[in-house]
């Protein structure tokens, strides 16, 4: 199962890496002064979520925590992967692409929206999660958060009706 995931990942990264290299080479240059402070080269997000608070108690939930790292572009282009022990005690993953928007009048704040492959939700939990096909299903989180400093920042990731993630994270150039 390991070597189909590390297939799935290196599949999904090398077309990702494509399409990124694609739009890079036809987007036009900007002309916008709200572009000025933004990053002109990709860099680094390793992320990690010490609790997630479930909207609906169930005796079954178990601490969740996650570990990822996510690759940000210019243009707010992100591409990363998670690891995470799901609300059930079972080992998950997240592969995604998405994008950051960020207000030029707001420029610490920011929403996120990711798509992606979602892993791990194995019987008897695979009805928890959509569309799950022996373990594999699709997933999609939208995120709203705040950079505290140049490096750091924090985010709130909404999954879905069933929680909400806070989630810390370290920029490297």
């Amino acid at each position: 199962m390991h070597a189909l995931l590390l297939g799935l990942f290196t599949t999904w990264a090398g077309v990702c890496g494509s399409v990124q290299a694609q739009v890079a080479s036809v987007a036009p240059p900007s002309t916008d002064a709200a572009d000025a402070n933004a990053p002109t080269q990709p860099y680094w997000r390793v992320m990690g979520s010490p609790t997630t608070y479930h909207y609906h108690y169930s005796p079954e939930h178990r601490h969740v925590y996650m570990l990822g790292l996510e690759r940000q572009y210019p243009g707010g282009l992100v591409m990363g992967g998670t690891w995470f022990r799901n609300s059930f005690g079972q080992p998950s993953a997240y592969v995604y692409a998405g994008r950051r928007f960020i207000d030029p009048d707001y420029p610490k704040y920011f929403v996120q929206v990711t798509g992606g492959v979602l892993y791990g939700y194995k019987p008897p939990y695979q009805n928890k999660v959509p569309l799950n096909h022996d373990g594999f299903s699709p997933g999609a989180v939208l995120s709203t958060g705040w950079q505290i400093t140049p490096r750091w920042s924090t985010q709130l990731d909404f999954l879905g009706n069933s929680a909400v993630m806070l989630q810390f994270s370290a920029d490297f150039p």
